[in-house]
């Protein structure tokens, strides 16, 4: 049967692409987590805080043939955090052109921009140029 499975981790620029696919292993919780990456990041201008979250889900079907598809969501890590929707890094993952963190914006909106979301959407477009329609 197919199966499927997905990681996804935060990028940061200023540090190498890091904390990367150890995101949830940075420290022993979000907050310390958190606390972490903006020890870490406190000298960086603001120009060079990039970062994105980046999602990849892996099809795999029966004989070993696999697929994937990878979704960004590109911003920059805040000096602060801010809002108290999410989880994980979403209070210092800034969007600049929501001009909010990920925490701060409403569900419906981080759900179609996460990359998250991004990564299902070629997944199913793919799905659905390879299936038989009903």
């Amino acid at each position: 049967m197919l199966t499927l499975a997905d990681d996804s981790g935060l990028c940061v620029d200023a540090l190498g692409g890091g904390p990367g696919i150890l995101s949830a292993r940075y420290g022993p919780d979000p907050a310390s987590r958190i606390k972490r990456l903006l020890s870490e990041m406190a000298e960086v201008p603001d120009d060079g805080r990039t970062a994105r979250f980046v999602c990849v889900i892996a099809l795999a079907a029966p004989g070993g043939e696999t697929h994937t598809f990878e979704g960004l969501c590109e911003g920059r890590i805040a000096r602060h955090p801010k809002g108290t929707r999410g989880f994980g890094y979403d209070p210092v993952f800034y969007l600049p052109e929501y001009d909010q963190t990920m925490a701060e914006l409403p569900p419906f909106l981080k759900n179609e921009i996460s990359h998250r979301a991004r990564a299902a959407a070629r997944l199913k477009a793919w799905l659905a140029g390879r299936l038989p329609h009903a």
